[in-house]
């Protein structure tokens, strides 16, 4: 997957400690958990056309985080771009 720039980003992070640097855009959600104003953040990430391939194949998306404490966390589709 390659790092897109996402809708309306708000910050950069990661640059500083030697990563790519993520684009991130912060919002509030409503959490069934946590309730409305639940601060989150969002990044966008574009499939290689090999990796499309094996998404339309059936692959599954595979999510990896670093560390030993997983936060909560969504995984969901974006909008389709408008230039297509």
């Amino acid at each position: 997957m390659q790092i897109c720039m996402i809708e309306g980003a708000t910050r950069i992070v990661g640059k500083s400690q030697g990563y790519l640097g993520l684009p991130i855009r912060d919002e509030a959600v409503s959490c069934n958990v946590n309730g409305d104003g639940t601060p989150a953040m969002v990044t966008a990430w574009q499939p290689t056309p090999a990796e499309l391939a094996a998404l339309n194949a059936g692959a599954s998306v595979h999510v990896r985080i670093l560390g030993t404490v997983p936060p909560p966390m969504m995984v969901s589709v974006g909008p389709v771009p408008s230039d297509v």
